[in-house]
């Protein structure tokens, strides 16, 4: 769940990242309120979907599994790998490929949806990857942030990402992710789904 060219340290967090909840998924009832939220603010299947940033897969091949058309992407080799034993393993078609999520390596127009989960506020120019992103969809596309400002002090707060989104001319509803059942346990933190354009 990075985007710059090198790893950034996380091959060396492959092997126990699905430890958490929402990582790996493989609780039923967080793997189901994920599936949810997708699917009640994507297109419908067989849309193209840009999973980017997507660490070791779980919302890519939670996605596939839905009939959607998802292509992954990580800089971390480790990450991907088990992205690809985790789709093999579930006998799921997901295209991944390792690259840098900051510079996706696609075409212009190329998805019906661009999803990213946590990668945006670690990003040095948060702006300009958005123009990348958006610039990535279709018309009637939609772009799908999850994000959130952490009690550590980390993240970017729902309205900055949205006012980044007016900067591009794109609206955006925001939908409050408070719901325990997409983390495993209560969360004390503000944590969020920016759909544009909305749903």
């Amino acid at each position: 769940m990075q985007g710059g060219g090198a790893d950034g340290g996380w091959d060396s967090l492959a092997a126990t990242f699905d430890a958490q909840p929402d990582h790996g998924l493989s609780d039923p009832v967080v793997r189901a309120a994920w599936s949810g939220l997708l699917l009640g603010h994507l297109m419908p299947s067989p849309a193209r979907v840009a999973d980017l940033g997507c660490g070791t897969g779980s919302l890519s091949v939670l996605l596939a599994e839905q009939g959607f058309r998802v292509i992954g992407l990580d800089s971390s080799p480790a990450m991907i790998g088990a992205a690809r034993a985790k789709a093999a393993g579930l006998g799921v078609d997901v295209a991944l490929c390792l690259g840098d999520a900051s510079k996706p390596p696609f075409a212009p127009g190329s998805f019906d949806a661009v999803l990213c989960r946590h990668l945006l506020w670690a990003l040095a120019d948060p702006l300009g990857v958005l123009r990348r992103w958006v610039e990535l969809l279709r018309p009637g596309g939609r772009l799908l942030l999850v994000e959130g400002r952490w009690w550590t002090g980390g993240g970017i707060p729902a309205a900055e990402a949205a006012r980044m989104l007016a900067q591009l001319g794109r609206e955006a509803r925001m939908v409050r992710l408070e719901d325990p059942r997409l983390w495993g346990s209560p969360i004390q933190d503000e944590r969020y789904l920016l759909v544009s354009p909305p749903g």
